[in-house]
């Protein structure tokens, strides 16, 4: 009888490996992670502890990075900005405020471009079908800086749903954080300012920021609603077929 061959050595734990490092197997690992964060956030409301319970030692610089990496986390664990841009301006003033909210929120958004990029790209863009995906990806992939500096200046669109579509898509890193960082300001700002000027809610900074933010609002509603639309038109049919010759046309 011939004898059996041997497995080689190790074969399971390079199978396990393969299975574990499939496309799939990392999608549903990021699947897993977004559903526990956002579980965390409805229970323990981790916003909640940035405004009323932050340590009260903690001062000047340290106490601003310390808020910047907190902000960071908790938006990459869908924690909304706006609530902590308010928080941003209440602890810190509006100077302290922006710097650490602005950079919070690169910080976030490296975080959820990371995670989508590493565990959801290979196994969802074969997925991308349809009109719409195919032109968003492409508008991403080819001119990243100037699409995602619009969709911040704009916030119409989520702020997770914006990290993870260009993750997705080709877009380069460092594209994606300086036009994140630039984009961002406005609007963070405006939030920041109104959160440390809540106190005097008939100041003209406050009204001044709180008009800001409803204004950007309306428009980024409008911007969506026309691309909307544009997109929903049907787009003109060319028909190259060449005409049929008549039989005993005359030459």
């Amino acid at each position: 009888m011939l004898a059996p061959v041997p497995r080689p050595p190790g074969s399971l734990a390079v199978r396990c490996s393969r299975a574990l490092l499939a496309p799939r197997s990392r999608l549903s690992l990021l699947a897993l992670l977004l559903l526990t964060a956002a579980t965390l956030v409805v229970l323990y409301e981790p916003q909640r502890l940035l405004a009323s319970g932050w340590p009260p030692r903690t001062s000047g610089a340290g106490a601003v990075l310390l808020f910047a990496l907190a902000y960071g986390v908790c938006t990459a664990a869908f924690v909304p900005r706006p609530v902590l841009n308010l928080a941003a301006g209440a602890l810190f003033g509006s100077a302290a405020g922006l710097t650490g909210a602005v950079a919070g929120t690169v910080l976030g958004a490296g975080i959820s471009f990371t995670l989508g990029r590493y565990l959801g790209q290979d196994a969802l863009r074969p997925l991308l079908r349809g009109r719409l995906l195919t032109a968003a990806d492409g508008q991403l992939s080819r001119h990243g800086f100037r699409s995602m500096l619009a969709i911040r200046l704009f916030p119409g669109v989520p702020f997770a749903a914006a990290n993870y579509c260009a993750a997705i898509s080709r877009m380069k890193y460092v594209p994606f954080l300086l036009a994140t960082g630039i984009g961002t300001v406005p609007n963070t700002a405006a939030y920041v300012v109104a959160g440390a000027q809540a106190g005097s809610p008939d100041s003209p900074a406050f009204l001044f920021s709180a008009g800001f933010i409803v204004l950007s609002g309306l428009g980024a509603a409008v911007v969506a609603w026309r691309k909307r639309h544009g997109l929903r038109a049907p787009a003109p049919v060319r028909d190259d077929t060449p005409e049929p010759e008549l039989v005993g046309s005359v030459r």
